[in-house]
């Protein structure tokens, strides 16, 4: 129970900083400061407990790689949709429940920086 308490409050915080650097008045060019220390934060805090997975994208990957069982993929999932999911309403009820509009993503330019820093 303790790896998913863990999941969950490591995902809460991870996207109550990013929805908060990213909505204006945001952190500007230190947004991803703040997200990576953050992020670096969480993994010190409770890596050696849950593994520091954060998103079920990284809970599949090591499940795959055979380091959790078949059952421990849902409560993992569950724990960091849940922290995910409050940490972005945090955020939303901290800046005042912005409206906030898309950009306009270019399509080339936008897969080649996936692909490079991926």
């Amino acid at each position: 129970m303790n790896r998913y308490v863990v999941e969950f409050t490591g995902t809460f915080f991870l996207v109550l900083t990013i929805v908060s650097v990213v909505i204006e008045p945001g952190a500007g060019l230190f947004a991803p400061v703040a997200i990576g220390v953050v992020l670096a934060a969480m993994i010190y805090a409770g890596g050696h407990i849950s593994g520091a997975h954060y998103n079920p994208a990284v809970t599949v990957a090591v499940w795959m790689r055979g380091k959790i069982g078949s059952g421990e993929i849902f409560p993992y999932m569950v724990a960091q949709t849940a922290g995910g999911a409050l940490g972005a309403a945090a955020a939303l009820f901290l800046k005042g429940n912005p409206e906030v509009s898309p950009i306009e993503v270019s399509l080339v330019p936008a897969l080649a920086a996936e692909l490079l820093f991926t």
